[in-house]
């Protein structure tokens, strides 16, 4: 009786105290005390500066955004995005945001609608071609067949993806992208998904335009927050395991 009390009590404290060294592994790739641990690099998000929080409203989507072949509205506090065309349907902030910056919002597609959620930063457009110039772009559920991606327009040379993320169509997701100096990076819900160094970064001094893409889709955003990155280099080693 005593025995099996005692193994009870043993199977117990194992059950609700899983071993550090999984934690560990696991806390790489997830937002740890605001902490993004990337490649060489590491973000405390609080110590980035705010360059955006504002409730996007009617009279502010009508004075500080543009929107581009699609139509954009405003429906129970989201920035509602409706775009039927294979094209990027966009909606771009008039103001400026150079430098090395990310974006945290939160979004969802509106159902039936099952893909592409996209964003841009280090952004342009070209007006006279009336379509969107040099940018970062990343997303959710895209490319056609259902991956995280990240890709620099117009030419689309650098480009990457994964199709591992398990997308939930409707359901809303928290999402945080950026780069430093070409590192891109996408999060969603604490997750690092993807990241990527760009061999030939844009001049993010000279191209600073941050928008949303609805990609034959039609998508939903709110609670944005764009941040100048402040970001320190991490050397990291292997500590030996035998």
């Amino acid at each position: 009786m005593v025995k099996n009390i005692f193994c009870l009590f043993l199977f117990t404290v194992i059950a609700c105290h899983p071993i550090h060294k999984k934690e560990k592994i696991l806390g790489e790739n997830t937002i740890q005390s605001n902490i993004i641990t990337l490649m060489k690099k590491e973000i405390d998000i609080n110590s980035c500066k705010v360059l955006f929080d504002e409730e996007i409203t009617k009279e502010k989507l009508t004075t500080d955004w543009i929107q581009k072949h699609s139509d954009w509205s405003i429906e129970n506090g989201w920035l509602v995005g409706k775009n039927k065309g294979n094209w990027p349907g966009m909606a771009i902030l008039k103001a400026d945001f150079p430098g090395n910056v990310m974006i945290e919002f939160e979004a969802k597609t509106i159902l039936p609608c099952t893909h592409d959620i996209n964003f841009m930063w280090n952004g342009s457009w070209n007006d006279s071609t009336n379509q969107r110039d040099l940018a970062y772009i990343a997303g959710l559920q895209g490319w056609w067949t259902g991956k995280v991606g990240i890709e620099k327009s117009p030419k689309y040379e650098f480009m990457c993806g994964t199709p591992l993320l398990d997308f939930e169509p409707g359901k809303t997701y928290k999402i945080i992208g950026g780069s430093i100096e070409g590192h891109c990076f996408i999060i969603a819900d604490g997750k690092l998904l993807l990241e990527a160094m760009d061999p030939n970064p844009i001049d993010h001094q000279k191209y600073t335009k941050v928008g949303f893409e609805a990609y034959s889709s039609q998508i939903a955003i709110r609670n944005v927050k764009i941040r100048q990155i402040n970001w320190v280099e991490k050397i990291r080693k292997y500590e030996s395991e035998f």
